[in-house]
């Protein structure tokens, strides 16, 4: 059955720039306790290597997608979605064009439910809906790289956040959001391992100094050898404060 949807999926969104990975929501009480025992990279499915309180709160054995936007994105989707929507009101062009490929899902499944998280939505308590970069570790979408990946730690009490890393990609991709299928078990899924494609102490170390201290220049995000990165004018656009992305992108910021 995953095989299906996710062929469905890549159909609907791939030519547009995007990829998803799939992976089950849920394991045994069992396989979750065991999973929380290990202390190196994430090891089985989402709820089992996060605490209660970020668990997607879905069936046992859930099917679900994290989607990543790859450079192409750019191209293929979001100025093409500019261009046609030009007359109409816009507050984030890139949110909005995720939003209608993503909802546009939902037309290729008449028969099955298919619910959204985007990678923006919060809860109440002001969490986040679901933590991305654990989800696309755990679809084997791209690596979560981590201060616990890191055997001789030299940043003592330093706050020191983790990156995604993907494997063709580097850090020159998104992640997105995630679709369900409430009404889709998969109880046999085989989890698919992320590549560990920065598998040594001294680039990991790199990597994350890098992300935390340097961000701003983007050279974390070519930590590996990468086969696409982001355009000059993609650069350009995220690069440039949100307020005045709009014109750069033909738009003037309109409001209700």
């Amino acid at each position: 059955m995953e095989g299906r949807v996710a062929e469905r999926l890549r159909g609907a969104l791939g030519p547009f720039g995007f990829e998803v990975h799939a992976f089950k929501v849920l394991t045994s009480r069992g396989e979750a306790e065991g999973a929380r025992a290990v202390t190196s990279s994430p090891v089985g499915w989402y709820n089992a290597v996060l605490q209660p309180a970020f668990h997607l709160p879905y069936p046992d054995d859930t099917l679900a997608f994290v989607v990543l936007s790859t450079p192409s994105m750019f191209d293929k989707a979001l100025k093409p979605f500019v261009k046609k929507e030009r007359l109409k009101i816009i507050r984030d062009p890139v949110d909005q064009c995720v939003s209608h490929h993503l909802s546009g899902v939902k037309e290729k499944f008449p028969d099955q439910k298919v619910d959204i998280i985007f990678d923006y939505e919060i809860l109440p308590s002001r969490k986040p809906k679901f933590l991305a970069q654990t989800a696309a570790h755990v679809a084997g979408a791209a690596y979560y790289y981590q201060r616990k990946d890191v055997k001789l730690d030299p940043w003592g009490r330093k706050k020191i956040y983790g990156v995604c890393i993907h494997p063709k990609y580097g850090g020159w991709f998104a992640i997105r959001g995630l679709l369900l299928f409430p009404d889709v078990q998969v109880p046999f899924l085989q989890q698919s391992a992320p590549v560990d494609c920065v598998s040594t102490e001294e680039k990991r170390i790199e990597l994350l100094e890098q992300f935390n201290f340097h961000w701003q220049d983007g050279r974390y995000r070519d930590i590996i050898e990468v086969k696409e990165r982001y355009s000059e004018e993609q650069k350009a656009y995220f690069a440039t404060p949100p307020a005045e992305r709009f014109r750069l992108l033909g738009l003037t910021r309109l409001t209700e």
